[in-house]
């Protein structure tokens, strides 16, 4: 999706702190108030597509809620909605959600992110699941948003993640990339994967698609490529399974930018994780709803990665993965 001025519609925000006022009410700083009826917050979720990753995040948002004090059902109502993928979808529920009586929206994933940005005004947004939230337009800057919509970033390692490639496979010279063409935040990764692999030596081949189902073909049209790196990318995600059957039918090696792609069958990665995010995303949510400021809460990152192997996925690949690889991993995908 290009990346439009969407920014402008966002920044009147004058009924925010008369929300946050309210909100105040439901949750005491320690959240021993998060008890009673009369206090119940309402919370909408707007997640872009069905995918392990964006799952894992709104679990460790809800989880975030429950111990600061909230109970589901009882002090916190979630309303979830799911595009599936489909960007008017998105903008639909956005649309939706500003109608509805909401104490605050969360926002999964870059297009659900930018609807949001683009339709909800008078609540707080809180995005989880957004590489770069300055380039995709929906925080003026990642130190001060300016605006109602704050939340978390998943800007991956890239670089270290690349070099895992030549970690395990010290003679490639081909890494190919399959991605999303309507993914700002893709473009985001991709770029940054050129200049790792440029940084090893080895020649970057892409293909672009428009949906999960041209993937398949898209990672077959890669041609010669030694590896493959597959970066945060909702089609990507979503349809991995193709990707990586065509890699095992190959003997190509597979690179993945979180866990998630390594427990659905790449061979490795340091990477985030997707549950902690959610979870740091829904810590900032809480604040808000005690009385902080989107506007100048600042955006988010996790300060700390880890590795994720799969020895056996690397062993369809035709691969064995480093003893030193498999002593710094912190998770090993059985």
């Amino acid at each position: 999706m290009a990346v439009t001025s969407i920014r402008g519609k966002a920044l009147a925000f004058a009924g925010l702190a008369a929300t946050a006022a309210l909100a105040l009410s439901a949750c005491s700083s320690d959240g021993s108030d998060a008890g009673s009826e009369s206090d119940s917050v309402s919370v909408g979720i707007s997640q872009f597509v069905q995918a392990p990753p964006l799952d894992a995040a709104v679990a460790g948002f809800k989880q975030a809620f429950a111990d600061a004090g909230y109970v589901e059902g009882e002090t916190v109502e979630f309303t979830e909605q799911n595009a599936n993928g489909e960007v008017p979808t998105a903008t639909t529920i956005a649309q939706t959600f500003a109608g509805d009586d909401l104490d605050l929206v969360l926002a999964v994933a870059t297009p659900s992110a930018q609807a949001a940005m683009q339709n909800i005004t008078d609540v707080p947004v809180l995005f989880t699941a957004v590489t770069d939230p300055v380039a995709a337009d929906i925080v003026e800057s990642n130190e001060a948003p300016g605006s109602n919509v704050t939340g978390t970033s998943d800007m991956s390692p890239v670089a270290e993640q690349i070099a895992l490639v030549t970690e395990i496979d010290p003679g490639a010279k081909k890494l190919g990339i399959v991605y999303s063409s309507g993914e700002v935040n893709s473009e985001v990764q991709v770029e940054l994967a050129r200049e790792a692999a440029a940084a090893e030596g080895m020649e970057v081949v892409e293909q672009t698609v428009t949906n999960a189902g041209e993937l398949k073909q898209a990672t077959e049209a890669l041609g010669d490529v030694d590896a493959i790196y597959t970066p945060s990318d909702n089609l990507v995600v979503s349809g991995l399974g193709s990707i990586i059957s065509v890699a095992e039918e190959r003997g190509i090696l597979v690179i993945g930018s979180d866990a998630q792609h390594v427990e659905g069958g790449a061979a490795a990665t340091l990477g985030i994780d997707y549950e902690q995010l959610g979870y740091q995303t829904g810590e900032m949510a809480v604040r808000v709803l005690e009385g902080a400021d989107p506007a100048t809460m600042a955006v988010e990152t996790q300060g700390e990665f880890e590795m994720t192997v799969n020895p056996a996925a690397a062993e369809r690949f035709g691969f064995e993965l480093p003893q030193e690889m498999l002593d710094r991993a912190a998770n090993v995908i059985e």
